[in-house]
């Protein structure tokens, strides 16, 4: 590929750029409150090849927690869709004299669980999470539905976290909803769906 020179001076002179930029198109949005799960059974379709899923303020109810999601095929009557994935994270206590990165053994291998987005959520009053999730072609009905998710949150024990975690439905039919929950208890918070044009 051959490289780009681009004329302006400043980000703020750029007037244009030699390759498209994708917009978000805002779908739907859904708040929790005291809320066991929240559920997108409308809008994920053929309209868009790549969904976003904003996860705004995500408080639970529950200490010590994860945030999960699955994918449907079926509207959301079952969600089951078998997850294979990949999980790391990188670490920091408050104090300053923890760190870490490495993988964390929240990676699932042909699994209908629940695909954990993070690791050990405090429910202090303080304590929560936010972070985003990309869902790739998911009306695709030739490949698998590529996922790839980064969240931060306040951990339990006062660190904080920042797990990224990435896999694929090994499914080759539609995926037309998809649900977050706690891996246990209610949970507070919002979350935006957008398509990428």
């Amino acid at each position: 590929m051959p490289l780009i020179k681009l004329n302006n001076r400043s980000i703020k002179d750029v007037t244009s750029l030699p390759f498209g930029v994708g917009n978000l198109i805002h779908i739907s949005s859904q708040t929790a409150s005291n809320s066991a799960s929240i559920s997108f059974t409308t809008g994920i379709n053929s309209t868009y090849k790549e969904y976003q899923f904003y996860f705004i303020d995500i408080h639970p109810r529950t200490d010590i927690v994860n945030f999960t999601f699955q994918l449907s095929t079926n509207s959301g009557s079952t969600y089951a869709t078998t997850i294979t994935s990949t999980t790391f994270n990188a670490i920091q206590d408050e104090a300053g004299t923890t760190t870490e990165l490495a993988y964390n053994g929240y990676g699932l291998a042909q699994s209908t669980s629940f695909q954990s987005l993070t690791r050990d959520v405090g429910s202090d009053a303080d304590q929560n999470l936010g972070g985003s999730m990309s869902l790739f072609n998911p009306s695709s009905t030739t490949y698998v539905k590529h996922f790839i998710a980064n969240v931060n949150l306040a951990n339990r024990a006062d660190y904080t976290v920042n797990m990224y975690t990435a896999g694929y439905g090994n499914t080759t039919s539609a995926i037309n909803a998809v649900r977050f929950q706690m891996s246990s208890g209610n949970f507070d918070g919002t979350i935006a769906m957008f398509g990428v044009l």
